[in-house]
């Protein structure tokens, strides 16, 4: 070890010696501020413009897109191969290696000392990323510790792999710019090396296994996996093996053979490392952020372990016709590994599959009229073309439809879960996001679980609202629009609808639903209503305006009654019919997100909504769920325009200003249960209109499924909900982040400089 380290002293001193080194690190040092003082500024213009931050700051800062660490790990190849370039091919040029083969000195203490060398040189260029990650606990509030540690773990790991590859770089030429430029190359190749032969299971692992593109991922999003931390170990030794056997060869005389033999049992020990590591059940996680971001929440890790070790089955089914095609493409494979890897931590036998197929399912009007005369092979044929992808891959029409039935499913790629004969859809959406979340892929492993599935009936034959309609004032959207990720389905429920005049309820539904009757319901009806009550059912009821009548008589036993008008709610920008209550705290407990929802004032839109009255004698215990504003709201008795200049408060004619419930829950014990029902004074709160107007200051889609959530006792949908960031407040104003520029990018890089430069002058001088 003595000897390592004296090789190490000695480089340190002729890499400080010089002006190279100084310079670099000068450079590096700049370039960090300036990343971090404009992801600094940028936040705080937002700020100043009166805008909230939603997001963390910590990580917008250092790890987004933009960030610091993001910054500097894509343009470390600027910097590494100009300080190793010369450690190894010094030595070759100038001769002094066969001083050090003819020494005591071994070859093996001569890599790791210049290794040790770079191993303190990363550790400074850390340490100069490490004044930012200080200075970010005086410029935003509660910063996550574990995250910026992360950070530190990522950036040095990094470094410490690109030191290893340019010291072998730097072993293999006499000249330090060839030895630069090759370390320069050999970067590239291991960035983009994981785009080859991706068709071919093997070498794609092998690939995979060998591209640091994407390796530093999951440890700047704050999670330590062992492989992740083995991968770079075995890179090191790996190419440190590689240097020492090449100089070794310098010293004696061997066969090509011997030598191919050498370099590839290097290599061939190093990829078994790293797929012994990969196995997932021996994989290690340490999820280091504060709240554990990275990790499936307790209720789903329950619903994992539940499955127990019958090995879950995931096939990928993607239309050449279709969208989201790329989910399914050989280039694609690494990345859903990535996105099963939070689920096969805590289940290691999840296995995906994927198969490609094309169907005239996916054959718009378009296609055909630019393709007449054309078979749909044909088609199909220049389709594959056109993605770059082998048409023998494809399954015919008639193959896929003998495999499963797709004809009811959104023409996107699509997957199926199979587990002990069992087997449902987990569908991808035309949203933002894109992939299913954690609520929609544990809703799908909990149907696999479930012998009995939480089913929610629509009343029909009055009228109601249509779940099978996509107009303004229908249902479809909430309850089985399969391409809609807030849809029912595709949060776990089974949905229909029921006609009480000729069908009889079931006794295992979760919920009946009862919505805006436009006609009176029928003696049998009502009877059949009425016997599902008695008998503990849970049920919403929602009326509109105009229709108390339809709804009153049913709704006196439970001790409220729509009153008659319509809420009035002033706004300088919207119009008078458009109520928006708030969430009361019992409104909030419905469903967590909805917690947020209440803390920040977030309301409900319902357009022509009554309020609702309430009488103290009812057998249920009643509680409010939405409230209106007394300030801006009254309950209007007569009709009034919507488009009207003004509706006034007219207290003569029997207009009322105070607060008024719009959506009320009561519960009794009955029947050895808890029996729930929710009634409000509006329908359209739950209709296609109203949620495609969805924006940030309403929480319709969270009131809709918390609603349903509390009927179903909580067993549907599987919330994935996450409080927000704690480091979303800036700590500094605009005009201080000047004074912190002239700090950064200024006084310290000056200060370094001087230091160098006194350095090198003393140095000189002796």
């Amino acid at each position: 070890m003595k000897t390592i380290f004296r090789v190490a002293k000695t480089e340190l001193k002729l890499l400080f010696y010089s002006p190279i080194a100084w310079f670099l690190i000068t450079i590096f040092m700049v370039q960090c501020a300036f990343v971090y003082l404009k992801g600094l500024d940028d936040i705080a213009i937002t700020v100043e413009g009166g805008y909230k931050i939603p997001f963390s700051i910590i990580a917008s800062i250092f790890s987004g897109g933009r960030g610091v660490l993001s910054n500097v790990m894509g343009n470390l190849y600027l910097y590494l191969p100009l300080l190793t370039m010369g450690l190894i091919s010094r030595e070759t040029s100038s001769g002094t290696i066969r001083l050090l083969y003819s020494s005591p000195i071994r070859v093996r203490d001569i890599v790791l000392g210049k290794f040790v060398a770079m191993v303190a040189m990363s550790l400074v260029m850390v340490s100069i990323v490490s004044i930012y990650i200080i200075t970010s606990y005086f410029t935003v509030n509660n910063p996550d510790t574990g995250l910026l540690l992360s950070y530190v773990l990522g950036l040095f790991l990094l470094l410490c792999a690109y030191s290893a590859i340019g010291i072998f770089m730097s072993c293999l030429t006499t000249y330090q710019i060839v030895a630069a430029v090759c370390t320069f190359v050999t970067f590239g190749i291991l960035y983009n090396v994981s785009g080859l032969w991706k068709g071919i299971p093997f070498l794609r692992d092998v690939t995979y296994f060998l591209s640091v593109a994407g390796r530093t991922d999951w440890i700047l999003a704050g999670l330590i996996t062992s492989n992740g931390i083995i991968y770079f170990v075995a890179i090191v030794f790996m190419f440190l093996q590689l240097t020492i056997y090449k100089l070794k060869t310098g010293m004696e005389t061997t066969s090509t053979w011997v030598k191919v033999s050498r370099y590839s049992l290097i290599v061939i020990v190093t990829i078994g490392i790293g797929y012994i590591s990969s196995i997932p059940q021996l994989i290690l996680y340490f999820d280091v952020t504060r709240d554990k971001s990275n990790t499936i929440k307790p209720d789903t890790q329950k619903i994992v372990e539940d499955l127990g070790d019958e090995p879950l089955e995931v096939t990928g089914y993607a239309n050449l016709f279709g969208g989201y095609m790329e989910d399914a493409k050989p280039e694609s494979y690494q990345l859903n590994i990535n996105r099963w890897a939070p689920y096969v931590r805590f289940k290691h036998n999840i296995r995906l599959k994927t198969v490609l197929y094309y169907d005239t399912l996916g054959v718009g009007e378009e296609m055909k009229k630019g393709n007449l005369g054309k078979t749909l092979t044909e088609i199909a044929a220049k389709s594959a073309e056109t993605a770059e992808i082998s048409l023998s891959q494809f399954k015919r029409p008639e193959e896929i439809r003998k495999m499963i039935d797709l004809s009811q499913e959104p023409n996107y790629y699509i997957m199926q879960l199979k587990y002990k004969g069992r087997q449902t859809f987990l569908r991808v959406f035309p949203d933002n996001e894109h992939w299913p979340s954690e609520t929609e892929i544990s809703a799908a492993l909990k149907r696999l679980l479930l012998a009995k599935i939480p089913k929610i009936l629509f009343v029909t034959g009055n009228l109601e609202r249509n779940i099978n309609k996509m107009g303004d004032r229908e249902y479809r959207a909430l309850a089985n629009l399969k391409n809609f990720r807030n849809s029912l389905i595709n949060q776990g429920f089974d949905v229909d609808t029921i006609s009480l005049q000729s069908e009889s309820i079931p006794e295992n539904i979760s919920a009946l639903v009862l919505a805006d009757p436009k006609t009176e319901l029928t003696a049998v009806e009502t009877s059949k209503l009425q016997q599902f009550i008695d008998n503990g059912g849970n049920l919403l009821i929602s009326g509109e305006p105009g229709k108390q009548a339809m709804l009153n008589p049913l709704l006196k036993q439970f001790g409220v009654q729509l009153m008659d008008g319509a809420i009035v709610q002033t706004s300088r920008d919207l119009e008078p019919h458009l109520a928006a209550p708030f969430l009361t705290g019992t409104g909030a407990k419905l469903y967590p997100p909805l917690v947020a929802a209440h803390r920040d004032s977030v309301v409900v839109s319902m357009p022509m909504a009554t309020a609702l009255g309430i009488e103290n004698s009812s057998v249920y215990t009643i509680k409010p769920l939405l409230v209106t504003d007394s300030r801006k709201s009254w309950l209007k008795r007569d009709k009034f325009v919507t488009d009207s200049a003004k509706v006034k408060f007219e207290p003569e004619r029997g207009d009322l200003q105070k607060s008024f419930p719009l959506a009320v829950s009561l519960t009794r014990n009955t029947k050895g249960k808890e029996q729930r029902i929710v009634v409000v004074g509006d329908a359209d709160f739950m209709s296609n209109i109203e949620l495609n107007r969805f924006n940030m200051r309403t929480a319709n889609f969270a009131f809709n499924t918390g609603i349903f959530s509390w009927l179903s006792y909580g067993e549907f949908p599987i919330s994935s909900y996450r409080p927000a960031p704690k480091d979303t407040t800036l700590l500094i104003k605009r005009e201080q982040i000047k004074y912190l520029r002239i700090t950064l990018l200024w006084v310290f890089p000056g200060l370094l400089l001087a230091l160098g430069t006194l350095i090198l002058i003393r140095r000189k001088r002796k």
